[in-house]
């Protein structure tokens, strides 16, 4: 590839300039967007995992891996042009497999809880895995985080570098109803978005709520807290909760509250205000109800860490959005690099239904049925701020 100096002074001499002002010569490189696959290890029961890495142009990358479609590693440049990885987790398998807590992976079939660990469906009542102090937890106890999804698509796109992973639950699985077949496709786009398009179909009608749980540290995992990350949250109301965390089935207004995020504010400037349904999370592990028309999609949150300019958009056709600032860290997870991750050392943002919307008809309906597509895009947007002013 040419200098970009020599480019200017051939452009410039063809257009029939004769004085040219020489500033300097930068080799410009702009290398295509790519996928690429390793292995990644392999499970007690013989089961390979590979990891595959995503790459933009800009030299954006996420790596995500078979096992529970973790998104493994997430690197973006800050002001400065410095590349970070910005989500929490671990440098091998072993550790994805010994986690205490979901670092990066794809929740279903139930993202959240489910109270009791029962719902009713057509009639029938089905009893769940309870694995959170007596009520379902993001799938149970075996849910889509810890099973090896089948990669259908590795490919470069319109939309950049994709990967198209599959997963079959079968009908009975940690006890919900139906053979679920779930194709979840992560695209790495040219914007810096990382997309993720979630689709379900079903051979028996059930409930569905899927999404993704990246623990993220715009600073750069293992660099410090994020209680000084802005968040703003576009949601006038909350789906408050019981001391189990399970939705009362009332929507709260967040006005003159520690959940009102309709105007930027730091992570910690409430997190410990005494509002009682606040601390039954010990902070913010909260459902908001999303500002917009029913399946529409839109802006539900930005975030911004003011040290690096990093800034995350997330947009989903979902209702709500459950953001979890980390509260139960406490430096007993060893992550990457042996880094301790401390109380706030990650945020979560993930765009979903309610939780224990199979028990409340009152919140939007999760039941899918024979015949019937379920959907859910998340994207995470990135971009830089160049100027704290």
């Amino acid at each position: 590839m040419k200098p970009r100096c020599v480019i200017l002074i051939q452009s410039a001499l063809a257009a029939g300039l004769t004085t040219i002002c020489f500033v300097g010569c930068v080799t410009m490189s702009h290398p295509k967007s790519s996928i690429s696959k390793a292995n990644f290890g392999k499970l007690p029961d013989g089961k390979l995992v590979d990891i595959y890495t995503l790459r933009n142009s800009k030299g954006t990358e996420a790596r995500i891996i078979t096992y529970g479609g973790i998104v493994q590693s997430l690197k973006l440049a800050d002001r400065n042009g410095k590349f970070d990885d910005i989500v929490l987790g671990y440098d091998d398998l072993a550790g994805y497999l010994s986690a205490k807590g979901y670092f990066g992976p794809l929740i279903g079939r139930y993202a959240n809880r489910i109270g009791g660990a029962k719902f009713s469906l057509d009639g029938r009542t089905y009893t769940l895995a309870a694995n959170n102090n007596g009520h379902s937890l993001h799938g149970g106890k075996q849910g889509f985080d810890k099973v090896v999804w089948q990669v259908a698509a590795a490919e470069t796109g319109g939309n950049g570098p994709e990967l198209k992973l599959t997963y079959l639950s079968p009908d009975g699985e940690e006890g919900f109803p139906g053979n679920l077949n779930v194709v979840a496709e992560y695209s790495l786009t040219e914007e810096d978005e990382l997309r993720l398009k979630l689709s379900a179909r079903t051979d028996r009608a059930t409930v569905v709520n899927l999404t993704q749980h990246s623990f993220f540290n715009l600073r750069g995992q293992g660099n410090g807290d994020v209680l000084d990350h802005e968040v703003m949250i576009h949601a006038a109301k909350t789906t408050p909760v019981d001391k189990g965390l399970i939705p009362t089935g009332e929507f709260a207004d967040v006005s003159g509250t520690p959940f009102d995020f309709r105007k930027p504010a730091t992570i910690g400037s409430r997190i410990n205000d005494s509002d009682p349904v606040l601390q039954y999370g010990s902070g913010y592990n909260h459902n908001w109800v999303i500002d917009k028309p029913l399946g529409q999609y839109g802006l539900h949150a930005r975030v911004v860490e003011p040290g690096s300019g990093r800034t995350m958009e997330v947009w989903s056709e979902e209702p709500g959005l459950q953001f979890y600032a980390g509260n139960s860290l406490d430096g007993s997870v060893k992550g990457k690099g042996g880094v301790a991750y401390q109380s706030h050392a990650g945020f979560c943002m993930e765009p979903q239904h309610y939780p224990d919307s199979p028990n409340k008809p009152q919140f939007p309906s999760v039941v899918l049925k024979p015949g019937e597509t379920y959907h859910n895009i998340i994207i995470y947007k990135f971009s830089v701020l160049h100027s704290t002013l």
